[in-house]
């Protein structure tokens, strides 16, 4: 990259926090600047991120070293194919999730554009920084944001569920403390290339504190992305907040699979030396269980909300299932599925959104209700999410699952991923068609539910079709999207490459 072009690395960080930084000068203007200005920052995150993933699709890793300083010394942002794979899966995802704030959720207490632009600015970050102690940084800045999003407009359930929220990722990044201390005493740098370097020729006495260091950290990270046992703090804090922040949040966990994916691909993988393979009996297993144990959630949800929150967990488990394989045709299927989830798991938090009001009294408990207003779009939105989330043909789920699959015939644990992912599959379609069939079919006639119900309009049911279409779009562009994960597989499991674009490269 030349001229201006150079300093593109840095604009995805760059953008949101200037966005908010305005945004909070102008805390006292009209709604409608605050919502403009957010708006448009959002919007320009599209085709900015959309370029980076073009610039890294020939497989170059772009390093922007701030102030000029060579790594392992200075701070460095690094734009390859997974950095910009997730940075497109956010800008996404934030900008309809945005679109339907903008129908009124953001009115309801202050600083929430100031807050979204700072979580934008701390999802953005973690996913470009070489840096491990600025992972935690931009771990914090996402986490500050997202406490006052959670519990933006108030209300008892949420804010119980917030004070366990930050409660439990104030412990979380406690933990993260104590292993980057642990790292720099004993390699003293935290440069995730250098670490690298250094990890792989780890002295028999320093051993055991260097697995440890990585086994702390990979608890952190398993709380950030609600691995099973840590992960009973995300139904509540989903269910309960506002339908747009939940459907930003479907992003968030994902942060803890990508720093599982970087961390111990780059650091303790197949070249690491005696540290090498440190999650190789812990990271499969555990992913199967979580898949288990969010599939039963999604099956015992009293509430549609719940329901989606319990199936973020759900995709989780699949999705560190492909990455605990460790192979490149899994690792591969597990990159297809990401954006998948993220884009179906939004959109149903959003059309629950639309269902409750339409509902009324009963809002959006599986419960027999009144007729809905709009209940024939509803509905129809409903079933196309529903056959999304449950992995059925034609759209991208199905195409994620089936890579999955295939790329487990290989592994030691074919039996236990086939039977798994095939019975979760089957209580997740069965557990859907009956949340439609009492939203839906079981009514009590027309409509006199109190509060007033109201009609879906098409502005808040624009973002739901909007991630759809992003969901067939996968299936449309399967090839190139699987192509491009596939490489991106390819790159992570050569971490030298990575190694030597930063150590290596020029001012």
């Amino acid at each position: 990259m030349n001229g201006l072009a150079t300093h593109w690395p840095i604009l995805p960080v760059l953008l949101p926090l200037v966005a908010g930084i305005v945004l909070l000068a102008l805390r006292n203007a009209p709604l409608a600047v605050q919502r403009g200005i957010s708006l448009a920052a959002t919007v320009a995150l599209v085709p900015l991120v959309l370029a980076l993933l073009a610039g890294a699709g020939d497989g170059a890793q772009y390093v922007y070293k701030l102030g000029n300083w060579d790594a392992p010394f200075g701070i460095v942002l690094v734009v390859d194919r997974l950095a910009a794979w997730m940075l497109m899966a956010t800008a996404l995802v934030a900008l309809f999730a945005l679109l339907h704030a903008l129908q009124g959720v953001d009115a309801e207490g202050r600083y929430f554009h100031v807050l979204y632009q700072l979580q934008l600015f701390g999802l953005n970050g973690t996913f470009l920084t070489g840096d491990l102690f600025n992972l935690f940084v931009f771990f914090e800045i996402l986490l500050l944001a997202s406490y006052g999003l959670l519990l933006h407009g108030g209300g008892r359930l949420r804010v119980k569920a917030g004070l366990h929220f930050v409660v439990i990722n104030l412990a979380g990044s406690t933990l993260f403390l104590f292993a980057v201390g642990t790292l720099y005493g004993v390699t003293g740098t935290l440069n995730m290339a250098d670490l690298a370097v250094k990890l792989a020729h780890t002295s028999t006495a320093n051993l055991a504190l260097i697995q440890t260091a990585g086994l702390l950290l990979f608890a952190v990270f398993a709380l950030k992305a609600a691995l099973l046992p840590l992960y009973l703090w995300l139904p509540a804090a989903y269910a309960h907040t506002s339908a747009p922040v939940a459907a930003l949040f479907a992003i968030m966990t994902k942060v803890g699979a990508y720093s599982i994916l970087r961390v111990y691909s780059l650091m303790f993988g197949g070249d690491a030396g005696s540290v090498a393979g440190l999650l190789d009996a812990w990271l499969a297993p555990l992913a199967l269980a979580t898949l288990i144990v969010g599939m039963l959630g999604v099956v015992a949800s009293t509430a549609l909300r719940q329901q989606a929150a319990y199936l973020v967990v759900a995709s989780i488990g699949s999705l560190l299932l492909a990455f605990g394989l460790g192979t490149r045709d899994a690792i591969a299927a597990g990159l297809y599925y990401l954006p998948h989830s993220v884009f179906a798991v939004a959109a149903l938090f959003l059309l629950a959104d639309s269902i409750s009001r339409a509902r009324g009294e009963f809002a959006d408990r599986f419960v027999p209700g009144f007729t809905m207003p709009g209940a024939r779009v509803l509905g129809g939105l409903f079933f196309i999410v529903a056959v999304a989330l449950a992995g059925l043909p034609p759209l991208s789920g199905f195409l994620g699952k089936f890579m999955l699959l295939r790329a487990a015939l290989d592994s030691p644990l074919f039996p236990w991923v086939w039977g798994v992912v095939l019975v979760t599959g089957l209580a997740g379609m069965i557990a859907l068609a009956r949340s439609g069939s009492l939203l839906f079919y079981r009514t009590l006639g027309a409509n006199g539910a109190t509060p007033t119900p109201t009609a879906p309009t098409w502005a808040a049911l624009a973002p739901v079709a909007g991630l759809l279409l992003l969901l067939i779009g996968m299936v449309i562009w399967a090839g190139p999207l699987s192509g491009y994960a596939s490489a991106t597989a390819t790159q992570l499991l050569q971490p030298q490459l990575y190694i030597s674009a930063v150590l290596g490269a020029t001012p």
